[in-house]
Protein backbone atom coordinates (compact mmCIF):
# COMPACT_ATOMS: atom_id res chain seq x y z
CA UNK A 1 0.00 0.00 0.00
CA UNK A 2 1.17 3.80 -0.55
CA UNK A 3 0.13 6.59 0.63
CA UNK A 4 2.36 9.42 -1.22
CA UNK A 5 5.25 8.92 -3.74
CA UNK A 6 7.66 8.72 -0.72
CA UNK A 7 5.44 7.52 1.91
CA UNK A 8 4.94 3.47 2.41
CA UNK A 9 1.66 2.30 4.53
CA UNK A 10 3.41 -0.18 7.01
CA UNK A 11 0.62 -0.13 9.63
CA UNK A 12 -2.87 1.26 11.20
CA UNK A 13 -3.85 2.25 14.23
CA UNK A 14 -6.72 0.24 16.10
CA UNK A 15 -7.69 0.59 19.35
CA UNK A 16 -6.66 2.33 22.98
CA UNK A 17 -5.57 -0.36 25.19
CA UNK A 18 -5.41 0.53 28.83
CA UNK A 19 -5.41 3.91 30.61
CA UNK A 20 -1.96 5.43 29.61
CA UNK A 21 -2.78 6.48 25.76
CA UNK A 22 -1.37 2.40 24.41
CA UNK A 23 -3.05 1.77 20.79
CA UNK A 24 -2.94 -1.70 19.19
CA UNK A 25 -1.62 -1.87 15.42
CA UNK A 26 -2.83 -3.89 12.64
CA UNK A 27 0.52 -4.66 10.59
CA UNK A 28 0.04 -4.04 6.99
CA UNK A 29 3.82 -5.52 6.36
CA UNK A 30 4.93 -8.84 5.94
CA UNK A 31 8.44 -8.05 7.68
CA UNK A 32 8.19 -9.29 11.09
CA UNK A 33 9.69 -6.98 13.78
CA UNK A 34 9.17 -4.40 11.40
CA UNK A 35 8.38 -2.13 14.26
CA UNK A 36 11.03 -3.53 17.08
CA UNK A 37 13.73 -0.38 17.58
CA UNK A 38 11.22 1.95 15.58
CA UNK A 39 12.12 6.02 17.54
CA UNK A 40 9.45 7.54 15.11
CA UNK A 41 6.92 6.92 12.94
CA UNK A 42 4.43 9.02 10.86
CA UNK A 43 1.03 8.79 12.09
CA UNK A 44 -1.56 10.80 10.12
CA UNK A 45 0.86 12.68 8.60
CA UNK A 46 2.40 13.78 11.67
CA UNK A 47 5.73 12.54 13.21
CA UNK A 48 5.37 10.72 16.52
CA UNK A 49 8.62 9.47 18.64
CA UNK A 50 7.90 5.74 19.68
CA UNK A 51 8.25 5.37 23.82
CA UNK A 52 7.69 1.42 23.51
CA UNK A 53 6.77 -1.32 21.26
CA UNK A 54 4.96 -4.47 23.07
CA UNK A 55 3.77 -7.57 21.78
CA UNK A 56 1.26 -9.03 24.29
CA UNK A 57 -0.27 -12.52 23.30
CA UNK A 58 0.76 -12.27 19.45
CA UNK A 59 -0.60 -8.75 19.34
CA UNK A 60 1.81 -5.85 18.74
CA UNK A 61 1.12 -1.99 20.80
CA UNK A 62 3.06 1.62 20.82
CA UNK A 63 3.02 3.86 23.04
CA UNK A 64 3.82 7.36 21.24
CA UNK A 65 5.36 10.44 23.26
CA UNK A 66 2.51 12.83 24.11
CA UNK A 67 -0.38 10.41 23.87
CA UNK A 68 -0.80 9.96 27.41
CA UNK A 69 -4.84 9.04 27.74
CA UNK A 70 -7.30 6.94 26.32
CA UNK A 71 -8.68 9.61 24.85
CA UNK A 72 -5.71 10.80 23.29
CA UNK A 73 -5.17 7.13 21.93
CA UNK A 74 -8.66 7.04 20.23
CA UNK A 75 -8.21 9.75 17.86
CA UNK A 76 -5.24 8.33 16.27
CA UNK A 77 -7.71 5.32 16.02
CA UNK A 78 -8.18 4.25 12.09
CA UNK A 79 -4.88 6.45 11.35
CA UNK A 80 -2.10 4.62 9.20
CA UNK A 81 1.59 4.29 10.16
CA UNK A 82 4.11 5.40 7.08
CA UNK A 83 7.90 5.33 7.02
CA UNK A 84 9.61 7.21 4.35
CA UNK A 85 10.39 5.09 1.05
CA UNK A 86 14.17 5.10 1.67
CA UNK A 87 13.31 3.52 5.65
CA UNK A 88 11.58 0.52 3.26
CA UNK A 89 12.51 -2.96 4.83
CA UNK A 90 15.40 -3.80 2.02
CA UNK A 91 14.38 -6.72 -0.26
CA UNK A 92 16.37 -9.83 -1.70
CA UNK A 93 17.29 -9.76 -5.44
CA UNK A 94 13.97 -10.92 -7.18
CA UNK A 95 11.40 -9.66 -4.32
CA UNK A 96 9.44 -7.09 -4.77
CA UNK A 97 6.80 -4.41 -2.94
CA UNK A 98 2.98 -5.48 -3.54
CA UNK A 99 2.68 -1.32 -4.06
CA UNK A 100 4.78 -1.70 -6.65
CA UNK A 101 3.43 -4.19 -8.38
CA UNK A 102 -0.11 -2.61 -8.71
CA UNK A 103 -0.59 -0.48 -11.38
CA UNK A 104 2.14 -2.55 -13.70
CA UNK A 105 0.68 -3.07 -17.15
CA UNK A 106 0.74 -7.06 -17.97
CA UNK A 107 1.59 -8.17 -21.61
CA UNK A 108 1.49 -11.43 -22.83
CA UNK A 109 4.33 -11.15 -25.83
CA UNK A 110 2.85 -7.84 -27.71
CA UNK A 111 -0.46 -8.04 -26.77
CA UNK A 112 -1.02 -6.09 -23.35
CA UNK A 113 -3.35 -8.31 -21.08
CA UNK A 114 -4.17 -5.12 -18.52
CA UNK A 115 -3.13 -3.58 -15.38
CA UNK A 116 -2.43 -5.12 -12.29
CA UNK A 117 -5.48 -4.49 -9.65
CA UNK A 118 -3.71 -6.86 -6.64
CA UNK A 119 -1.73 -8.77 -5.25
CA UNK A 120 -3.46 -12.10 -3.31
CA UNK A 121 -1.64 -13.87 -0.82
CA UNK A 122 -2.19 -17.56 -1.51
CA UNK A 123 0.46 -18.95 0.56
CA UNK A 124 2.28 -21.19 -1.59
CA UNK A 125 2.81 -17.88 -4.39
CA UNK A 126 1.30 -14.62 -5.00
CA UNK A 127 -0.83 -14.56 -7.52
CA UNK A 128 -1.60 -11.13 -9.52
CA UNK A 129 -5.24 -9.82 -10.12
CA UNK A 130 -4.87 -7.95 -13.78
CA UNK A 131 -8.33 -5.76 -14.26
CA UNK A 132 -10.19 -7.48 -11.26
CA UNK A 133 -11.00 -10.41 -13.57
CA UNK A 134 -7.72 -12.17 -14.60
CA UNK A 135 -5.29 -14.13 -12.51
CA UNK A 136 -2.01 -15.03 -12.92
CA UNK A 137 0.54 -16.77 -10.79
CA UNK A 138 3.55 -14.95 -9.54
CA UNK A 139 5.61 -17.96 -10.86
CA UNK A 140 9.33 -18.12 -12.94
CA UNK A 141 7.15 -20.07 -15.06
CA UNK A 142 4.93 -17.39 -15.94
CA UNK A 143 6.13 -14.22 -15.03
CA UNK A 144 9.00 -13.67 -17.56
CA UNK A 145 10.14 -9.79 -16.35
CA UNK A 146 9.22 -7.30 -14.33
CA UNK A 147 10.35 -4.03 -14.69
CA UNK A 148 9.07 -1.36 -11.99
CA UNK A 149 10.47 1.35 -13.37
CA UNK A 150 8.35 0.92 -16.22
CA UNK A 151 5.84 -0.25 -14.44
CA UNK A 152 5.97 -3.46 -17.32
CA UNK A 153 5.27 -7.29 -16.32
CA UNK A 154 6.15 -9.55 -19.21
CA UNK A 155 4.21 -13.09 -18.79
CA UNK A 156 4.07 -16.26 -21.00
CA UNK A 157 2.17 -15.95 -23.63
CA UNK A 158 -0.13 -18.79 -23.07
CA UNK A 159 -0.51 -17.30 -19.32
CA UNK A 160 -3.82 -16.18 -19.81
Amino acid sequence: MQSAVNEIIIGKIGAARGLDGTVKIIELTDFAGRFDGLEKISVGGKIFNVEQVKHIGGQLYIKFAGVDSREAARALTNKFLTVDRADAAPLADGEFYTFDIIGCEVFGGDKKIGTVTDVLKTGSNDVFEVDGKILIPALKSVVRSIDIAAKKILVDEHAN
